[in-house]
């Protein structure tokens, strides 16, 4: 990613791009949380973007626009509340991804969950896990979530920088 192009900045619950990426994650993710509406969705997100450590919101800006987010939080699968914390709402808008912004979207969520003292942390995904694999997660177990199969996976930090 060309660094002059792409900023990766962390997203405060005060940001104007709250309401974008909260509907982004909402129209992706929205189907998972049957009967909330956009309005809670941008609540839930807001409350999403802490200060550092989880939870924490990051985006990827080309010129002053988001393009791409990710996310360290808590809780992302209501019935394993055992894993913690989670890597979620990794999007990058359709027109720009194959640019490695998803990837360096993960690694800035890593490092977050890393300095702040996680050593493992999960995510799950239906459709992508040929790329948390090469970034190097494992698979940690597949199963239907909310009517939808997906696969948890793990990352061991220990190692991470």
């Amino acid at each position: 990613m060309n660094s002059g192009c792409f900023r990766l900045i962390r997203i405060d619950d005060a940001s104007p791009h709250v309401d974008t990426l909260a509907g982004w994650a909402h129209g992706e993710w929205g189907h998972l949380h049957p009967g909330r509406g956009l309005e809670a969705a941008v609540e839930s997100f807001r409350a999403d973007c802490g200060p550092a450590g989880v939870p924490s919101v990051f985006a990827v800006m080309h010129e002053a626009r988001p393009v791409g987010m990710a996310s360290l939080v808590a809780d992302d699968m209501s019935d394993r509340q055992d894993l913690t914390p989670w890597l979620a709402s990794v999007y990058v808008r359709p027109e720009w991804r194959g640019r490695g912004i998803a990837s360096r979207l993960v690694r800035r969520v890593e490092e977050e969950a890393h300095v702040h003292g996680h050593r493992r942390f999960y995510l799950y995904t239906p459709d992508q896990q040929a790329l948390y694999r090469r970034l190097g997660w494992k698979d940690l177990e597949d199963r239907r979530y909310r009517g939808e199969a997906v696969t948890i996976m793990h990352r061991d930090l220990a190692s991470t920088p």
